[in-house]
């Protein structure tokens, strides 16, 4: 029975370490990005665009703690699909985590980045597909939208 209250008293001042210890740190991420840059589509491609954009975080020692990233919608109401602008032109376009284009990434819906860090120092670079759907008909001219990445830890 003694070494049972022992063993009960050592794990109380662990746990209340671990939870204490949680606060003592200042947590910080900084967040960077490149843009996914689709250069010149042409309305007569029978093939999708596809580019790349990445988006990189650093961040502070981490303790048990879950890093998401988060994609707006950019200026369309949802993100299947987004949309970029030229005047009252659209172009449909999306941004996924993979590069099968199957997980469109969102706000958090429909997907997000999340990663769980034990006990780490996370410098990590993402990597943004994108991807035009073939054959729209639209009008010749720049294209362009605004997507807002939020990292959350």
């Amino acid at each position: 029975m003694r070494g049972t209250r022992w063993l009960l008293a050592v794990l109380v001042l662990v746990a209340a370490l671990v939870v204490g210890g949680r606060s003592a740190f200042a947590q910080s991420c900084t967040l960077s990005t490149t843009p996914v840059s689709f250069g010149t589509y042409d309305v007569f491609d029978a093939a999708d665009l596809p580019s790349t954009g990445t988006i990189h975080y650093q961040c502070g020692l981490l303790f048990f703690r879950t890093v998401s990233v988060y994609l707006s919608n950019g200026s369309a109401s949802s993100n299947n699909p987004r949309q970029m602008a030229n005047g009252a032109e659209r172009l449909a376009y999306n941004l996924y985590l993979d590069a099968g284009y199957t997980q469109i990434w969102g706000d958090p819906n429909p997907n997000a980045y999340s990663r769980f860090f034990l006990f780490s120092a996370p410098d990590v670079t993402l990597t943004v597909y994108g991807l035009i759907p073939a054959l729209q008909d639209v009008a010749a001219g720049s294209y362009s939208d605004v997507v807002v990445a939020t990292i959350n830890f």
